[in-house]
């Protein structure tokens, strides 16, 4: 999970994206108005993952105005702006994700975070890989025992929406921040076949109170 500080102005964010790429990306030019995908994955610091990207490229537009934004999507490459229509994330408040969200799709969410701190306040697991010589098995765990898990509080509502981010990072502050992830899903015990519930799994958060009130007045 890393900490984002977003544009505040379109001439801050067009010389940081259109930035030429990595040495090896030779057919990204510096400065000659169209983005690409490698010009955006050297901004953040970004080797793998065209999904993470988009998050990544949406969250640090945020402090910018709708017309600024669009002023630098439209200037994304065909195949960049491609891929941002296929995981451009939704931004949600905690009350709406459940009902609302698509498991393994992008989401930015709004609200106050509240460590889990205790096994016997939290049920959920999840599946995952784990190597078993040449072979590779799933494996289902606590969620707690692998990430930081936390209610995000909707001030609104009072609803709270499960995240959570790996543990080698500092915890969340207990105020409003804005988390962008990719949705995942969670079982309520081992035992389950289905898996019923969504929780956001962590990547960028911006700890910014006055922009986090303005996204949570947009909803």
């Amino acid at each position: 999970m890393k900490a984002l500080v977003p544009y505040t102005s379109v001439t801050e964010a067009l010389p940081a994206l259109d930035n030429g790429g990595r040495f090896y990306n030779w057919s990204s030019k510096a400065n000659d108005g169209e983005i690409t995908e490698a010009e955006v994955a050297k901004t953040g610091q970004i080797y793998i993952g065209t999904q993470k990207l988009i998050l990544y490229l949406e969250m640090m537009l945020l402090g910018l105005s709708h017309n600024e934004q669009q002023s630098i999507l439209n200037r994304l490459s065909p195949d960049l702006t491609k891929a941002y229509r296929k995981y451009q994330p939704k931004c949600w408040l905690p009350s709406q994700v459940q009902q609302s969200g698509v498991a393994a799709s992008n989401a930015i969410v709004t609200g106050i975070p509240k460590l889990i701190d205790k096994k016997s306040e939290f049920q959920g697991f999840i599946m995952i890989p784990i190597a078993a010589g040449s072979t590779t098995v799933m494996t289902m765990i606590p969620l707690i025992e692998a990430y930081n898990v936390y209610e995000l509080r909707d001030e609104a509502t009072s609803e709270t929406f499960i995240i959570a981010h790996t543990k080698q990072n500092a915890p969340l502050p207990e105020q409003r921040v804005v988390v962008g992830g990719i949705l995942k899903k969670l079982k309520s015990d081992a035992k389950d076949t289905e898996e019923k519930q969504l929780f956001l799994e962590v990547q960028y958060h911006i700890d910014q109170p006055e922009l986090a009130n303005r996204l949570a007045l947009q909803h």
